[in-house]
């Protein structure tokens, strides 16, 4: 019966979504095991850098504006040298256009007896000179903007030179922290990049899902359309309005920013409390050494909350014994009066008898 065969459509669609099931499974224990990496890769380097710091004392501080000054004008440079390349091409579109025009007017001084200088040609003229004026205003800009990013690279390896002269000794006792602190810089950035790259393959995976779960949901809509014209009964019609997202189905990207927060389709292989874990790698820029203050100030905080704790516990016992103590003259004075009342009535007693 050709209504109970099964479009073949259905199985290459369910095999595409056993198939982004599975990727999707595989990255994000990939993802987990970056984050981990990149978490003792972390804590190894604060470690490390710790060491250096009481080992090298405050010549890392005296030397820091020298290391800072060289990092700005690296930076300087690599910007002078785009602006370079910036400059050279425009210098070439421009070049390029003016022969342009040069070789068109050639030709046609050349051919001036044959050809007639109608509109075509004006239009073509008119093209080349405007490529030539835009060409001429782009080589400027990027000739000013070279000079600029020359004069600031200057500027800033004079500065680093002039540190250099002033504390020589600081920067020649801090150099290996500063390039230990830059390996381990860059073996941080190295598998945060990884971490980057396997979260846009398990956002295109769960693009793929998505998409195969809907064309299914197409598939399903049109079969059900042709049954009920077949059959010419009214049959009851397919739910109206928008479908509730199938499993994986999630398009936003505002939801997949954190390395945890995917679905792990059904996998029971996979931890449901990995969907909160936070990915140290994909965080805005951060530094080194300010993750190592941070450290600091969270190991100060919870020394502050512990000494907190007993001065309230000793300031509690404290309080105890004077409750204590308050106790016991209210039980003597009780006492005290227990006796004169005792006392009165033997007075009482007695008072009949004496002389």
């Amino acid at each position: 019966d050709e209504d109970n065969e099964l479009d073949p459509r259905i199985q290459v669609e369910l095999e595409q979504l056993n198939n982004c099931t599975d990727l999707i499974n595989k990255l994000e224990i990939e993802l987990d095991e970056a984050n981990t990496t990149f978490r003792i890769l972390l804590k190894d380097s604060m470690r490390r850098l710790k060491v250096m710091t009481c080992k090298l004392g405050s010549c890392i501080d005296r030397a820091r504006p020298y290391y800072e000054a060289v990092e700005i004008a690296r930076k300087a440079q690599l910007e002078c040298q785009k602006a370079a390349v910036q400059f050279q091409r425009a210098n070439g579109i421009h070049q390029a256009a003016k022969e342009t025009v040069a070789l068109a007017e050639a030709r046609f001084l050349s051919k001036q007896n044959e050809w007639q200088f109608d509109n075509a040609w004006q239009e073509m003229l008119n093209h080349a000179t405007t490529k030539v004026t835009e060409a001429e205003r782009q080589k400027s800009e990027s000739g000013r903007e070279h000079q600029k990013r020359a004069m600031l690279f200057n500027l800033a390896e004079q500065k680093v030179i002039s540190l250099e002269k002033k504390i020589r000794v600081s920067v020649m006792k801090s150099r290996p922290y500063f390039e230990e602190k830059e390996v381990c810089q860059g073996q941080l950035n190295a598998q945060k990049r990884r971490i980057d790259q396997i979260q846009s393959e398990i956002v295109k995976a769960k693009k793929e899902y998505s998409q195969a779960l809907r064309r299914l949901e197409l598939i399903s809509e049109e079969i059900h359309l042709r049954r009920r014209d077949k059959s010419g009964s009214v049959s009851p019609s397919p739910p109206t309005g928008p479908r509730e997202p199938g499993v994986g189905a999630e398009l936003d990207s505002s939801h997949l920013e954190e390395a945890g927060c995917y679905s792990h389709l059904g996998n029971p292989l996979i931890n449901d409390s990995r969907k909160n874990a936070e990915c140290d790698g994909a965080a805005s820029p951060w530094d080194l050494e300010r993750e190592m203050e941070r450290a600091d100030l969270r190991s100060l905080g919870s020394i502050s909350v512990a000494t907190s704790s007993a001065i309230s516990e000793s300031d509690d016992l404290e309080a105890d014994v004077v409750d204590e103590n308050i106790l016991l003259q209210v039980m003597a004075l009780r006492k005290l009066r227990k006796l004169a009342l005792k006392e009165n009535d033997l007075l009482t007693i007695k008072s009949p008898f004496l002389p």
